[in-house]
């Protein structure tokens, strides 16, 4: 229906949609910018942060398209239109990531998926069928990985009801983290989104392995590798942590 919606006006659509590539596109000028005085970040050349900004970017852009109105959630907890919701023979779930679909993400994920072709045709990387396949399954992954804390945030919110913020500090505010190599943070920065918040499996730890540089905290190798596995507990946490608190969810009292 929302997707009807936004076509009934193609002019404004195409609009918004350049506005959002336009708008997304400022974050990778600004590095381009820091480039045309720097040679290497971090022990990253332009290629390379490039490759970090449009995994990164086209990961969260999927998220986004798909998982990105959860943060709505928290007025219809608020003023009780949740209840419409769950009188509808479709998943609340279901209902809450449809609600306002907004087509125009589409311009996140273009720019992003432009920037990351042009990053690998930079790239010194010897490609093999593995090499490869880990660059749409970085993407994949980290979309899945950047879902999975949309879907957290919103499952907070039946208990804070206003949290949006919060969430958007761990999904669009990690975006802009993992467009930087990580060598430029602390390692107990690091650490915390390797263990605690795991958003280094996005792009950070499969993309050392692919581009030849060191693990700054000195981890097996193996652990590179994780980001499916990663994806599939977090998951099944938020999962859990979705159903707890749409049970505990009691309406507004009005």
């Amino acid at each position: 229906m929302w997707v009807r919606s936004t076509l009934a006006y193609r002019a404004s659509f195409v609009m918004m949609a350049v506005g959002n590539f336009a708008a997304s596109g400022l974050d990778f000028v600004a590095i381009m910018l820091m480039f045309s005085q720097i040679d290497a970040l971090g022990g990253f050349g332009l290629p390379e942060v490039a490759f970090l900004y449009g995994t990164s970017s086209a990961s969260l852009g999927l998220a986004d398209l798909l998982l990105g109105s959860m943060d709505r959630i928290g007025g219809r907890i608020r003023d009780g239109t949740l209840d419409v919701m769950l009188l509808r023979p479709v998943p609340v779930f279901a209902q809450v990531a449809a609600d306002r679909f907004a087509l125009r993400r589409l311009g996140r994920i273009t720019q992003a998926l432009l920037v990351l072709g042009w990053s690998l045709t930079g790239l010194d990387v010897p490609w093999t069928a593995g090499r490869v396949l880990m660059v749409p399954l970085m993407v994949v992954c980290g979309a899945a990985i950047f879902a999975a804390v949309f879907t957290a945030g919103a499952s907070f919110q039946f208990w804070a009801q206003d949290a949006a913020e919060v969430q958007n500090s761990f999904t669009y505010g990690g975006n802009a983290m993992l467009q930087y190599p990580p060598t430029v943070f602390a390692k107990d920065l690091v650490r915390g989104v390797t263990f605690v918040i795991p958003l280094a499996f996005v792009n950070w730890l499969p993309a050392l392995r692919l581009l030849g540089h060191p693990d700054p905290l000195g981890l097996p190798g193996w652990v590179d590798f994780l980001g499916p596995v990663v994806a599939v507990v977090m998951w099944a946490g938020v999962g859990v942590a979705w159903r707890y608190g749409l049970r505990a969810y009691r309406s507004t009292g009005s």
